[in-house]
């Protein structure tokens, strides 16, 4: 979608080299993400509390990246619908 709105917009080569960093953040901490949840799996199949914290600080992670991303994502475009 902001590919999209990208293009049509027509935003400026700086504008999207920040708009595909912040993607790439965020896919990249996902992975990672989903890298430490199967390793934490693997190493203890049950429930446990530890292992469920160092989910949730990866996890916590992904909502980091995310949450600079709408701000590049608004720093960008809420101007241009403005």
């Amino acid at each position: 979608m902001v590919t999209a709105l990208g293009l049509y917009f027509n935003i400026s080569t700086t504008e999207w080299a920040l708009q595909c960093l912040s993607i790439g953040l965020v896919m990249g901490i996902e992975g990672l993400n989903t890298a430490v949840e199967k390793i934490a799996d693997y190493i203890q199949p049950n429930f446990d509390k530890k292992i469920g914290l160092i989910k949730d600080i990866s996890a916590g992670a992904v909502m980091l990246a995310s949450i600079i991303a709408v701000i590049v994502g608004l720093l960008i475009y809420l101007p241009k619908f403005v």
